[in-house]
C-alpha cells in the first residue's frame, strides 16, 4: 500500500491497543497504516503477567508476534513513523510525521499510550517496571509475602496500602515527608501491622533495575524486594491538543464504551483512554475499537 493511498484508518501508536484494533481491521478488509514511534511506556519491564495464555512473556516477546501476525493481512501496513501533527482536511484526516511523511485516512485512531513523570529520586527511573511497581495485578504475585514498600500519603497512600497488604503483610508506607494520613487511616493501618515511614526517601539502591535498599534522610537504609508507586503521568504528545478530544478529570481522553472521543472520526484505545494499565485491557480496547470503526465505515459508505 502506497502512502500516498487514502487509509480506511490511520492509527497512531503501534503497541498493543494500536496493533490490536489493526488486527480487527485488518481482518475486516480495511486499508489500515500503523505509525510508531516504537517508545512504549513498558519498554523497561521484563514480563508482562496476567495476560491470559501469555502470561509471564516480555511485552517486547508480545509486540513482535503481534506485528509477525499482521504480515498475514496485506492490506495493513506498520511503520515506524512518529507523528508530530494531526488535523483535519477536505474531510480527511492528515498526520505528518518526524520523518516528513504525509498521511491521509477516513478515520483515525489514538493509541498514543502515556508518559509517567518519575520523580527525580535516584534509581527510581532505572527500577521503574522491575522493581519500583505500579499494579499489583501485574507485578504483587511475583513478590507476594516479601517485604513490600508503598510511596503515598493522604488517603491515596492509605489506599493503595490496603490494597497491596492484600499480597504481603510484611508492608511499610513512606509518606516522603510529614504524614497526611488521618488519625483514623493511621490506627487502621498500624493494627495491620503496616509501618509508616515519614522520612523522605533520599536514593534506591539497586541493581540493574532490582532495588535493594531504599536510602532515606537521616542515613537510616531499609531493605525491600520492590516499591510500589503511583505516579503522575502525561498523554504523550500533543495531538489531543491538536485535534481538540475531551478530557477527562483524570487527563485521559474521554472515550465511550466503543473509543469514540468528542471529536467525530477520531477514537482512542489503550492507556490514554483507560485507568486499567494492563496489556490485556490494552488490546481488548484496541480489538473493540478497531470492530467500532469498521462499523462506523460500513455505515457510511453503504
Amino acid at each position: 500500500m502506497e502512502n500516498n493511498l487514502v487509509a480506511d484508518v490511520l492509527i497512531i501508536g503501534g503497541s498493543t491497543a494500536g496493533l490490536s484494533a489493526a488486527l480487527s481491521l485488518g481482518r475486516a478488509l480495511r486499508r489500515v497504516v500503523v505509525l510508531d514511534g516504537g517508545q512504549p511506556c513498558n519498554r523497561q519491564t521484563p514480563h508482562s503477567h496476567n495476560f491470559f495464555t501469555r502470561d509471564g512473556e516480555t511485552p517486547t516477546q508480545l509486540l513482535a508476534l503481534g506485528r509477525a501476525q499482521l504480515q498475514a493481512y496485506p492490506t495493513v501496513q506498520v511503520l515506524a513513523h512518529t507523528v508530530i501533527k494531526a488535523g483535519q482536511e477536505d474531510g480527511l484526516f492528515q498526520v505528518t510525521t518526524a520523518e516528513g511523511t504525509l498521511f491521509q485516512g477516513k478515520r483515525l485512531l489514538l493509541a498514543t499510550g502515556l508518559q509517567d513523570q518519575l520523580p527525580p529520586i535516584p534509581g527510581l527511573a532505572e527500577c521503574w517496571g522491575i522493581s519500583v511497581l505500579h499494579c499489583p495485578y501485574c507485578h504483587g504475585y511475583e513478590v507476594r509475602g516479601e517485604q513490600i514498600g508503598v510511596l503515598g500519603n493522604g488517603d491515596m497512600g492509605f489506599e493503595f496500602a490496603r490494597l497491596i497488604h492484600h499480597w504481603t503483610p510484611n508492608l511499610h508506607l513512606l509518606t516522603n515527608g510529614p504524614s497526611t494520613l488521618s488519625a483514623a487511616q493511621t490506627e487502621q493501618l498500624v493494627a495491620h501491622g503496616i509501618q509508616i515511614v515519614e522520612a523522605p526517601l533520599v536514593e534506591i539502591e539497586h541493581e540493574k533495575g532490582q532495588l535493594h535498599h531504599l536510602h532515606l534522610d537521616g542515613g537510616k537504609r531499609l531493605a525491600l524486594t520492590a516499591l510500589y508507586a503511583r505516579v503522575p503521568f502525561v498523554l504523550s504528545g500533543n495531538l489531543v491538543q491538536q485535534l481538540g478530544c475531551e478530557l477527562t478529570e483524570q487527563g485521559l481522553i474521554r472515550v465511550n464504551e466503543f473509543g469514540q472521543t468528542s471529536v467525530p472520526g477520531v477514537s482512542a484505545a489503550g492507556d490514554n483512554s483507560s485507568p486499567m494499565r494492563q496489556m490485556i485491557q490494552a488490546a481488548a480496547n484496541g480489538s473493540k475499537a478497531g470492530a467500532f470503526l469498521n462499523n462506523e465505515l460500513i455505515a457510511a459508505e453503504f
